[in-house]
């Protein structure tokens, strides 16, 4: 098997492929061009899209050239892959500027050199293509019969699937067919939910350019997916309590990105250093049968580095420790200013926990205190007549309010 591939399939990114052995002789006999797609549904990529440009990233290094395509054209459409309703449609300027931002964060992550990894955007041949041709030409080469037996559109069909939709798959295909054309892509990558569309793609290139019967070594193309990824307690990867956890600092703060890894299920430790670090298998073997807690920590750092850098990485390092460990930098904590004035008369625990955010309602403010999970400097909030005033603030004059054992804010007088 090709050393490439077998990597993919030690560190667990690997569940489906067209043809294994095929495409294993064929990356043996030199590098390929291969890619995987995203659409601008939003400015940010959150960490459970991450997974195919993890794998990208390692098959650059064997020497294969790696594209990001990002759908500025099927984003205007949506894809129906595990959705239970229609994608919200946006208009045509907010996707353009979704595009340019996950181009942004993907050249980051990947680095864009032109050569051997560049990002494209397919509403370069998909924005204005002719109705009428691309059903004659495309269009018929696809079965109705067999588009329907593809899960994607199975359980569409439970609660309605438009016609717009139902066009996704011939996009996407057609997308595999122009890069095979313009840059002689022989690979698509993606989740195992892309399994359907990235079999289209390659259905339609063999249909159109390779006939039916033995494909010329010029036309020969694949499609691998990598599993989904699922935790250990059954949520989905990348979600949190409060929603996804997306790549931008603004829709997750680092310091947030940083706890999400290190609250990670015991079980999950292991795999997920595999996927979302660059780490030898040897060394996470290493860290992995020790202490849980530091291999968390360990966990935590590694790919907030990754995708953050390591400045980021050492200032969420230093705000977790003086969160829960007590000798960080507090400045590193996420940090909210309040008037001072509204400590001068104390001010109350339920209402204090509200001006923070940490509770989105003062009645789960009650809650929280009265289920003893609210810590004010280090000792419990009695009960929910508690008040703080400026004398109750810590030697620097500040508050670090908790609630339960995950989430925590520094609150700065002004």
């Amino acid at each position: 098997m090709n050393k490439a591939i077998e990597t993919l399939q030690e560190r667990g990114f690997f569940n489906q492929c067209t043809d294994l052995e095929g495409l294993s002789s064929l990356m043996d006999k030199g590098p390929i061009t291969f890619y995987v797609g995203c659409d601008p549904t939003g400015k940010s990529l959150h960490i459970g899209h991450m997974v195919p440009f993890f794998a990208l990233r390692w098959l650059r290094s064997f020497g294969h050239v790696g594209v990001a395509l990002i759908g500025g054209g099927t984003g205007r459409i949506g894809d129906p892959s595990g959705k239970t309703e229609m994608r919200k449609m946006l208009d045509y300027s907010q996707i353009d500027a979704n595009v340019e931002s996950i181009k942004t964060q993907l050249d980051k992550f990947i680095g864009f050199d032109g050569k051997t990894a560049f990002a494209v955007n397919n509403a370069d041949w998909l924005a204005d293509v002719n109705y009428i041709d691309f059903l004659r030409e495309i269009g018929s080469c696809f079965s109705v019969n067999k588009m329907l037996t593809f899960e994607e559109y199975k359980l569409r069909l439970e609660r309605g699937l438009s016609f717009l939709e139902f066009n996704y798959q011939l996009l996407q295909a057609y997308d595999f067919y122009m890069l095979h054309q313009k840059y002689g892509m022989n690979l698509q990558i993606g989740g195992a939910d892309q399994w359907g569309n990235i079999t289209a793609g390659v259905d339609l290139i063999r249909r159109k350019l390779g006939g039916t019967a033995e494909l010329n070594e010029q036309h020969q193309v694949y499609g691998l997916t990598f599993p989904l990824i699922m935790r250990a307690d059954g949520k989905k990867m990348g979600k949190s309590e409060k929603g996804a956890i997306f790549l931008d600092p603004e829709l997750t703060p680092v310091f947030e990105f940083f706890q999400y890894w290190r609250n990670v299920p015991d079980a999950d430790v292991k795999k997920f250093f595999k996927l979302f670090t660059f780490l030898p298998l040897e060394e996470i073997e290493s860290i992995c049968a020790g202490d849980i807690n530091a291999a968390k920590e360990k966990l935590a750092y590694e790919v907030t580095s990754v995708i953050h850098g390591k400045e980021e990485a050492d200032k969420a390092l230093s705000g977790a420790k003086a969160a829960f460990g007590g000798n960080g930098d507090k400045s590193s904590m996420p940090t909210v200013e309040l008037s001072k004035s509204l400590f001068e008369n104390g001010i109350n625990a339920c209402d204090l926990y509200f001006e923070t955010k940490l509770c989105a309602t003062k009645s789960d403010a009650r809650r929280l205190i009265q289920q003893g999970g609210a810590v004010v400097n280090g000792k419990n909030v009695p009960d929910v007549k508690s008040n703080f005033a400026v004398s109750d603030a810590d030697e620097d004059g500040e508050f670090i309010v908790k609630a339960g054992k995950k989430k925590i804010v520094r609150v700065v007088l002004k």
